[in-house]
């Protein structure tokens, strides 16, 4: 009969920029009819706990951390040979390597999945009116500590920056993470989370560029800091790394531009977000 004929899909569904309204028509529809679902919450964050999307989706939505992807995610597509599973992604679903992982294991696995997209930080960082064809390699920034400080964005920044390209910096995101004391020792116990600010971005960036002194993350270098993109109350100011480090960006979640070469409409939109300016929604 045609139930028994249905096949089965794991499918990975973004969910948007903001809360859980943001899913797609296509997306909610699939969401409704699912068996299992999950809510990966370790890349982005959705400004909604996970009862909240519950009660929207009228379905149950179990948490997937970053363990459970990492290790533990064979079973839910295991699950997915004989059921519907759906696969929360804040953002779009393939715009971190993690996803795309789980779409090569269900490959692998002889499992058919289906991607359904969505808006996400690297597309709405338009939003602060520099052209997205303009803009060149991204780059992550992370919580710098007294005995890890990378900066191998730096090199990336420069290249952006000598073939005259915007540079979108994703800002670190703590989830769920434990102190080495009690990782070594295995005991499951987390550090509140935290969620880098746009002023802590540029303060890394600022100390970077006094290792390097080539100019491409000084002072006075032209940026963007952007938070809540998509929210009703999104925040978008234009500055120097400097300046920006004195704005109070509010809430999660943040992300920063370093500003490539310009026309005359790009400019006219530095101008306009300029001096702490907030933006329309």
């Amino acid at each position: 009969n045609t139930e028994s004929s249905r096949v089965m899909v794991f499918y990975v569904i973004g969910l948007g920029l903001y809360d859980e309204k943001d899913i797609t028509v296509k997306g909610l529809e699939i969401v409704r009819g699912c068996d299992r679902i999950y809510l990966e919450n370790y890349t982005a964050i959705l400004h909604r706990a996970p009862e909240q999307l519950s009660a929207f989706y009228g379905k149950e939505v179990t948490v997937a951390d970053r363990e459970f992807v990492e290790q533990d995610s064979d079973e839910c597509i295991e699950y997915a040979r004989d059921h519907e599973v759906a696969f929360l992604v804040v953002g779009d679903p393939l715009a971190a390597t993690t996803h795309t992982d789980l779409l090569t294991r269900c490959k692998q696995k002889n499992v058919p999945f289906k991607i359904v997209h969505n808006a996400s930080i690297m597309n709405a960082v338009a939003a602060c009116g520099l052209q997205l064809y303009n803009f060149g390699r991204t780059v992550s920034i992370c919580f710098f500590t007294d005995s890890w400080r990378p900066d191998s964005f730096y090199e990336k920044i420069k290249a952006n920056a000598d073939q005259g390209m915007h540079t979108l910096c994703l800002l670190d995101i703590k989830v769920k993470e434990q102190t080495v004391e009690n990782l070594i020792k295995g005991r499951k116990i987390y550090e509140p989370p935290r969620y880098m600010t746009v002023n802590q971005c540029c303060q890394q960036l600022i100390e970077v560029e006094e290792k390097y002194q080539q100019g491409y993350c000084a002072p006075t270098a032209r940026a963007f800091g952007l938070a809540r993109v998509g929210a009703a109350d999104q925040l978008i100011v234009s500055g120097t790394l400097q300046s920006l480090c004195d704005v109070d960006f509010g809430a999660p979640l943040h992300a920063l531009v370093l500003v490539g070469e310009t026309d005359h409409i790009e400019e006219e939109m530095i101008t306009l977000y300029a001096h702490a300016k907030a933006a329309s929604a």
